[in-house]
């Protein structure tokens, strides 16, 4: 039987879809348009509201699928403490697993923690560690928020999600549209058959040239991405306060 015809296919009459699959589902109407647009715009003045304030923030990645007692949980609990503790802001998607974990060292550090949260077809809830959570509709205007309030990405094991924003951070990097924006990823293990492939075959292809691959640093001790963002901070002159003890 044709894939179409299974239950489980990915197949959906156009009356069917809804929210933001039915945006991105073709073109609509000139009003539809017009009113789409405009709640665009809400969607990001509300964003730049709430993010206007906010101390520097240090953005981190990583899957939503790790639990309390993955080692990798561990890892972010430790970056989200440590980067409460040299001042910064500490963003994260507001879901659960590395962000959770990541939003739970800042907040356990009596740091700032903010989540922007993201409305799912099954709903994805807000993690208790966030101090302020702002929840968009559209992915692109949270990739938006997640960047252009963030001076560095930190980046631990984690899947299609954090690829995405790993990679168009690396294109804004490489296009002239970003700088001083480190791309720090933790876990050399994980992240190695990721580079293997840069290497062995978008750059043996010519698609990326070798400076290219300068973008990304790789670290395993999350004090070695401490100080890269640290250094950052320092060479921007970042107005950075630290939390009383």
């Amino acid at each position: 039987m044709f894939e179409f015809f299974h239950p489980d296919a990915r197949v959906r009459r156009l009356s069917q879809i809804q929210g933001e699959a039915n945006f991105l589902a073709g073109r609509h109407s000139r009003t539809y348009e017009f009113f789409r647009v405009v709640r665009i715009a809400l969607e990001f003045i509300r964003g730049f509201r709430v993010m206007h304030f906010t101390p520097p923030g240090i953005t981190v990645f990583g899957s939503a699928r790790f639990k309390e007692t993955h080692p990798v949980y561990a890892q972010g609990v430790t970056i989200g403490r440590r980067l409460a503790e040299q001042g910064f802001c500490v963003i994260t998607g507001g879901g659960p697993g590395v962000m959770e974990a990541a939003n739970r060292g800042a907040h356990e550090a009596g740091g700032r923690s903010i989540g922007l949260n993201i409305v799912l077809p099954h709903e994805q809830s807000a993690n208790r560690f966030c101090d302020t959570v702002v929840t968009f509709y559209y992915f692109f205007i949270r990739k938006v928020m997640l960047i252009k309030y963030s001076y560095a990405y930190i980046i631990l094991p984690g899947g299609f999600g954090t690829l995405d924003e790993m990679s168009e951070a690396l294109t804004l990097i490489q296009t002239g549209k970003l700088y001083d924006f480190p791309v720090i990823l933790v876990g050399s293990d994980y992240w190695k058959g990721f580079l293997d492939w840069l290497k062995e075959t978008l750059l043996k292809e010519g698609t990326i040239k070798e400076s290219d691959l300068d973008y990304l640093t790789i670290v395993d001790d999350p004090e070695e991405a401490i100080q890269k963002v640290c250094e950052v901070a320092k060479a921007l002159a970042l107005p950075l306060k630290r939390p009383k003890p």
